[in-house]
C-alpha cells in the first residue's frame, strides 16, 4: 500500500463517524501533491446536497482528529467540500450509482483519433466500462480511462 493510499484510508476511517454525526456521507478522500503543496481533500455528500455549514462542521471536527492522530508528517491543506455536479467517478460505488446517467470520459491515449467520449453509462465491471450514445454502444477498458465524470447539462 502506498503512502497516499494509507493516508486516504486512515482519513476515511477518522471522518466516517464525523460524517454520520453531521448527516452526510463520504463520497471520496484524496491526498495529492499539487505544485509544492500537499492537499488532503474530503468530499462529502447527501441526497439533497451539502452546504457550507456541513463542510465547515466536518472540517473542524476532522481537523481536531487529524491533529490528535498525527499520521501525516508533511504539511498539508485540508479541504472539505461537495464532489460537485460534474463529480469524478473513481470507485465502483460511484459508477453503480451513476448507471443510466450521462457521463464524459477522457482516455489516456486516443482510440480512432478520439480521446473524449460521452454518453449514458450502461454498465461496468472490473475490466471495462460500457457507454451508449444513441444506437452506438462503446466498451472501453478501465485501464485506458484517465477520468470519467458525470456530464453537466446546462
Amino acid at each position: 500500500m502506498s503512502r497516499r493510499e494509507e493516508y486516504e484510508m486512515k482519513t476515511e476511517r477518522l471522518v466516517q463517524p464525523i460524517a454520520e454525526a453531521n448527516g452526510v456521507s463520504i463520497y471520496d478522500v484524496e491526498y495529492v501533491k499539487e505544485g509544492s503543496d500537499y492537499y488532503l481533500r474530503v468530499y462529502i455528500d447527501r441526497p439533497e446536497g451539502v452546504n457550507i455549514r456541513d463542510c465547515e462542521n466536518v472540517s473542524r471536527s476532522l481537523s481536531d482528529e487529524l491533529d490528535r492522530e498525527e499520521f501525516i508528517p508533511d504539511a498539508y491543506i485540508l479541504e472539505v467540500s461537495s464532489p460537485g455536479l460534474g463529480r469524478t467517478l473513481k470507485k465502483d460505488k460511484h459508477l453503480q450509482a451513476s448507471i443510466g446517467q450521462d457521463v464524459e470520459i477522457k482516455l489516456f491515449k486516443p482510440i480512432d483519433k478520439c480521446r473524449e467520449f460521452s454518453g449514458v453509462l450502461d454498465g461496468f465491471d472490473a475490466e471495462q466500462v460500457t457507454v451508449r450514445n444513441g444506437d452506438t454502444v462503446m466498451t472501453l477498458k478501465r485501464a485506458d480511462i484517465a477520468v470519467i465524470r458525470l456530464a453537466i447539462d446546462f
